[in-house]
Protein backbone atom coordinates (compact mmCIF):
# COMPACT_ATOMS: atom_id res chain seq x y z
CA UNK A 1 0.00 0.00 0.00
CA UNK A 2 1.59 3.51 -0.68
CA UNK A 3 1.96 6.10 1.56
CA UNK A 4 -0.08 8.47 -0.81
CA UNK A 5 -0.95 8.03 -4.31
CA UNK A 6 0.26 10.72 -6.42
CA UNK A 7 -2.09 12.04 -9.51
CA UNK A 8 -0.47 13.43 -12.22
CA UNK A 9 -1.75 15.12 -15.10
CA UNK A 10 -0.30 14.98 -18.58
CA UNK A 11 -1.93 17.65 -20.68
CA UNK A 12 -2.92 17.86 -24.67
CA UNK A 13 -0.25 20.31 -25.15
CA UNK A 14 2.64 18.62 -23.25
CA UNK A 15 1.49 15.63 -25.29
CA UNK A 16 1.39 17.26 -28.84
CA UNK A 17 4.42 19.17 -28.14
CA UNK A 18 6.13 15.66 -26.92
CA UNK A 19 6.98 17.02 -23.38
CA UNK A 20 7.51 15.37 -20.47
CA UNK A 21 10.40 17.00 -19.01
CA UNK A 22 8.53 18.33 -16.32
CA UNK A 23 7.61 14.68 -15.37
CA UNK A 24 10.93 13.74 -15.32
CA UNK A 25 12.35 16.63 -13.16
CA UNK A 26 9.91 15.06 -10.33
CA UNK A 27 10.28 11.60 -11.23
CA UNK A 28 13.56 10.77 -12.84
CA UNK A 29 16.34 8.25 -10.96
CA UNK A 30 18.30 10.94 -10.20
CA UNK A 31 16.22 12.90 -8.02
CA UNK A 32 14.14 10.19 -6.48
CA UNK A 33 15.05 9.23 -2.69
CA UNK A 34 15.74 6.12 -1.46
CA UNK A 35 15.02 3.68 1.39
CA UNK A 36 11.51 3.51 3.29
CA UNK A 37 10.80 7.17 1.60
CA UNK A 38 11.29 5.37 -2.06
CA UNK A 39 9.38 1.91 -0.52
CA UNK A 40 6.23 4.24 -0.07
CA UNK A 41 5.72 5.76 -3.38
CA UNK A 42 5.43 1.88 -4.94
CA UNK A 43 2.21 1.62 -6.49
CA UNK A 44 1.58 5.33 -5.79
CA UNK A 45 1.54 7.29 -9.05
CA UNK A 46 -1.81 7.71 -10.72
CA UNK A 47 -1.11 9.09 -14.48
CA UNK A 48 -4.00 10.68 -16.62
CA UNK A 49 -4.54 12.90 -19.74
CA UNK A 50 -5.95 15.83 -20.14
CA UNK A 51 -7.38 17.53 -23.17
CA UNK A 52 -8.62 14.30 -25.31
CA UNK A 53 -12.64 14.41 -23.38
CA UNK A 54 -14.65 15.27 -26.91
CA UNK A 55 -12.56 12.34 -28.47
CA UNK A 56 -14.44 9.64 -29.17
CA UNK A 57 -11.47 7.22 -28.94
CA UNK A 58 -10.21 5.19 -26.67
CA UNK A 59 -7.31 7.18 -25.21
CA UNK A 60 -4.26 4.24 -26.04
CA UNK A 61 -6.20 4.41 -29.69
CA UNK A 62 -5.19 8.18 -30.47
CA UNK A 63 -1.88 8.31 -32.06
CA UNK A 64 -0.65 11.49 -30.57
CA UNK A 65 -1.05 9.85 -27.06
CA UNK A 66 0.23 6.60 -28.23
CA UNK A 67 3.73 8.29 -29.51
CA UNK A 68 4.02 10.52 -26.24
CA UNK A 69 3.83 7.35 -24.19
CA UNK A 70 6.31 5.10 -26.33
CA UNK A 71 8.77 8.16 -25.86
CA UNK A 72 8.28 8.51 -22.49
CA UNK A 73 8.37 4.80 -21.99
CA UNK A 74 11.60 4.73 -23.49
CA UNK A 75 13.10 7.38 -21.19
CA UNK A 76 11.10 6.41 -17.70
CA UNK A 77 10.74 2.59 -17.57
CA UNK A 78 9.62 2.43 -13.66
CA UNK A 79 5.88 1.89 -14.50
CA UNK A 80 6.01 -1.25 -13.16
CA UNK A 81 6.97 -0.17 -9.54
CA UNK A 82 5.22 3.27 -9.90
CA UNK A 83 1.67 2.65 -11.07
CA UNK A 84 -0.80 3.00 -9.08
CA UNK A 85 -3.04 -0.53 -10.19
CA UNK A 86 -6.45 0.73 -8.41
CA UNK A 87 -6.18 3.07 -11.71
CA UNK A 88 -5.94 2.83 -15.41
CA UNK A 89 -2.71 4.39 -15.99
CA UNK A 90 -0.24 1.49 -15.85
CA UNK A 91 -2.89 -0.17 -18.72
CA UNK A 92 -3.00 2.63 -20.93
CA UNK A 93 0.84 3.22 -20.97
CA UNK A 94 1.12 -0.84 -21.59
CA UNK A 95 -1.65 -0.41 -24.56
CA UNK A 96 -0.10 2.40 -26.01
CA UNK A 97 3.27 0.37 -26.01
CA UNK A 98 1.75 -2.60 -27.76
CA UNK A 99 2.53 -1.66 -32.17
CA UNK A 100 -0.41 -4.56 -32.82
CA UNK A 101 -3.14 -2.99 -31.30
CA UNK A 102 -6.75 -3.00 -32.88
CA UNK A 103 -9.97 -2.11 -30.80
CA UNK A 104 -13.14 -3.00 -32.11
CA UNK A 105 -16.69 -1.30 -30.76
CA UNK A 106 -20.14 -2.06 -31.56
CA UNK A 107 -23.21 0.59 -31.72
CA UNK A 108 -24.90 0.88 -28.76
CA UNK A 109 -22.59 -1.30 -26.66
CA UNK A 110 -20.10 0.75 -24.18
CA UNK A 111 -17.38 -1.96 -23.88
CA UNK A 112 -14.56 -2.32 -26.51
CA UNK A 113 -12.83 -5.47 -27.71
CA UNK A 114 -8.99 -5.10 -27.63
CA UNK A 115 -6.67 -7.57 -29.73
CA UNK A 116 -3.04 -7.39 -29.70
CA UNK A 117 -0.38 -9.87 -29.95
CA UNK A 118 0.72 -11.12 -26.12
CA UNK A 119 4.56 -11.52 -27.34
CA UNK A 120 4.28 -7.43 -27.21
CA UNK A 121 2.87 -7.51 -23.97
CA UNK A 122 5.37 -10.22 -22.47
CA UNK A 123 8.46 -7.65 -24.13
CA UNK A 124 6.94 -4.68 -22.25
CA UNK A 125 7.19 -6.76 -19.11
CA UNK A 126 10.09 -7.72 -19.69
CA UNK A 127 11.80 -4.48 -20.70
CA UNK A 128 10.14 -3.15 -17.36
CA UNK A 129 11.08 -5.75 -14.69
CA UNK A 130 14.77 -5.04 -14.41
CA UNK A 131 13.85 -0.91 -13.46
CA UNK A 132 11.38 -2.37 -11.47
CA UNK A 133 13.97 -4.21 -9.35
CA UNK A 134 16.53 -1.42 -9.15
CA UNK A 135 13.89 0.83 -7.58
CA UNK A 136 12.59 -2.45 -5.27
CA UNK A 137 17.06 -2.57 -4.17
CA UNK A 138 17.23 1.41 -3.85
CA UNK A 139 14.03 0.70 -1.90
CA UNK A 140 15.12 -1.65 0.27
CA UNK A 141 12.20 -3.86 -0.33
CA UNK A 142 12.53 -7.97 -0.55
CA UNK A 143 10.82 -10.21 -3.01
CA UNK A 144 8.81 -10.83 -0.19
CA UNK A 145 8.05 -7.55 0.76
CA UNK A 146 6.49 -6.69 -2.62
CA UNK A 147 4.25 -9.90 -2.96
CA UNK A 148 0.68 -9.46 -3.71
CA UNK A 149 -0.25 -11.89 -1.10
CA UNK A 150 1.74 -10.67 1.66
CA UNK A 151 0.85 -7.47 0.96
CA UNK A 152 -2.71 -8.48 1.50
CA UNK A 153 -2.07 -10.39 4.72
CA UNK A 154 -2.47 -13.55 2.55
CA UNK A 155 -0.61 -16.88 3.07
CA UNK A 156 0.62 -18.49 0.31
CA UNK A 157 1.11 -22.41 0.36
Amino acid sequence: MPDQVIFYQFTRPAIEEGDFSSFISKFGPEVLPRGRQLAGMMNGLATFVQGYDFDMREVYAIPEIRFFYNRLVSAWPYWLYFSNLETDGLRVVALCYLKSLNSISMKGNPAVQVTYDPSELLDFLRRHLGPMNEMCDRAGLSEKAISPADQAGLRVF
